[in-house]
Parts: structure tokens; sequence; C-alpha cells
């Protein structure tokens, strides 16, 4: 065999390299495909609209009283979901006093949810400053017609807040409120820390003498009661008095002057545990920064 007999035309794919290949019937070099593109679809299958399957296993309707026990947490403000999800297994979550660790569990809104030791609602934590007026109780008890400060945050937010303390209608300035129960309680305990400012006008001016008896603590009822400071008002008449107590019971502020013989005509909450009244007009609120809840919670 020569080197040039695998070539021989006549013998098509005889060749050492593979042979000749038949001609081409397209005008290109490349054969013409038959095979159809995959992204192709038949004409009676693009017009022909489909009919939806019924769902073999239908969702049952959603109870509104209900909720998923990490999306409630979550809605609380505690944690994320996922966040849930872990303290859950790890049995930090009691439901009625009994610990969950099943995933998905739903529980209804009556329920009694306890997170980590604490209870909690599934509602977003909010806090407002009011600046109160005259008028307007924190009793829940008060006769139709009478002014309540719910009235005045009506509207502000969906959550159930609540004033912390009580307020008489004679007595203004700042009142917190709050949907937060573990603040709530941190504010009306009797050891709490935060410092409040009432300015109190009397009836008649404050003799020395008895601003220092209040200085050195009276007993009131058979309990000693203490103050933080208590001082005459700059350039103001003698019976413009300011006291700071930590106490949020402004009935214990005029029981002090009451107890030495002075009538309280006025009684004004300046300051709350560092917040003050500053831009915060006479009847008007505002919510809180973040900041300013930061600060509350390390109060």
């Amino acid at each position: 065999m020569t080197r040039h007999q695998g070539n021989d035309k006549s013998k098509p794919g005889s060749g050492r390299q593979g042979g000749f290949k038949k001609a081409s019937i397209s005008k290109g070099n490349a054969p013409i495909r038959k095979t159809p593109s995959k992204f192709s679809v038949k004409p009676s299958e693009s017009k022909a609209p489909r009919t939806p399957k019924a769902p073999s296993n239908p969702k049952a309707p959603s109870n509104p009283d209900e909720m998923r026990l990490n999306k409630y947490i979550s809605n609380s403000g505690m944690c994320s979901r996922r966040d849930a999800d872990i303290y859950i297994q790890s049995g930090n979550v009691k439901v009625n006093g009994v610990p969950v660790t099943e995933m998905g569990y739903k529980v209804k809104l009556t329920d009694v949810v306890q997170f980590d030791g604490s209870t909690i609602t599934p509602e977003k934590k909010e806090y407002l400053l009011l600046n109160k007026p005259k008028n307007f109780s924190t009793a829940g008890d008060d006769a139709k017609g009478d002014g309540n400060v719910l009235d005045l945050i009506r509207g502000a937010s969906k959550g159930n807040l609540q004033p912390i303390g009580r307020m008489d209608k004679t007595t203004t300035g700042l009142l917190l409120f709050t949907n937060d129960t573990d603040m709530a309680r941190k504010f009306t305990t009797p050891n709490q820390r935060s410092s409040k400012l009432y300015q109190v006008t009397l009836d008649k001016n404050l003799k020395y003498e008895d601003l220092e008896r209040i200085t050195n603590g009276i007993t009131i009822d058979e309990h000693k009661v203490y103050v933080e400071e208590v001082t005459y008002i700059e350039d103001q008449p003698k019976s413009e008095i300011g006291i700071k107590m930590k106490t949020a019971n402004v009935k214990i502020v005029r029981k002090i002057f009451e107890h030495l013989k002075y009538d309280v005509i006025k009684l004004d909450r300046v300051t709350f545990a560092g917040l003050t009244k500053k831009n915060l007009p006479r009847g008007n609120w505002r919510f809180l920064t973040e900041q300013e809840i930061i600060n509350l919670k390390n109060s």
C-alpha cells in the first residue's frame, strides 16, 4: 500500500484521518439540525388555557385567634423568628407554665407566654411620653364624661398602652405610657432607682426648718420618707419648691407637705428617669427615641 492509498475519494471513510465526509445539502458548512429546540412549544399547547388542579391537601383556613409561637415571640420584640426557634428548642419558652419545644406550635392570644422567664405579649413594645394637663386622671373608674389620660393619646398606637404610675386630675407633667409590663413593673416597685423631679407650689412660703425636716426624712403613717433633694426654686417665692424623689407615686409628694400643714396648689412632674419636658408642650405626646428606651432600661 502506498501512502496515498487511504485517501481514495472513491472509498469514503477509508482514510487514516477519518476519510471524506458526505457532502452537506445545506448552504452553509454545518448540517441542518432536525431536532426541535427544548424551548419550542406546540401551537395547541400555547393557545389552550390550563385548568388549575384542585390541591389534594387543601390548606385549612387560619384562625385569627391563633399564632405560631415563633411569630408571637418575634412580634413581642424579643428576637427574630429564627432566634425564637432556637429558644423554643432549648426549652426556654413556656406556654401557660408548660415548656414548649415543638416547632410550629400555635398559641392562642389568651395564652400566657413566658420567654426566658419574662411574660411577653405579641405586640411591639412601645413607649410614649405625655405632658399631662389638668383635668385628666389615670384612674380607670372615672364617672362617664370625666377626662382620662387615655383620651389624650387615643389613636397614637394600636397597642394596649397604659400609664406608669398614677396621677390625679390636678397633677400635671410627665407621664410615661407603655405596653411593656416589665418596664411598668420596674418603675412602680418600691426599690426603683430612677429619679423624678417635681415642682411644687404651696399656699404659703415653706419655712426653712420644715425644709430641713424634709431633707432629713420625716415619718408619715409610721413610715420614714426620704427625699434625694429638696430646695427653694431660684428667683421664685419661697412657696415654689423643687423636690427630687425616686417614687413615681405623686400622692407621697403631696403627703410630705400636707403632713407639715401646707396645701399643695400645684404639682408638676418636671423630669421622669432622665426624660424632660423639653419641646413637649402641655397636652402633647411623643414616642421615645431608641436611645431614650435604652437609657430607661439601664436606669
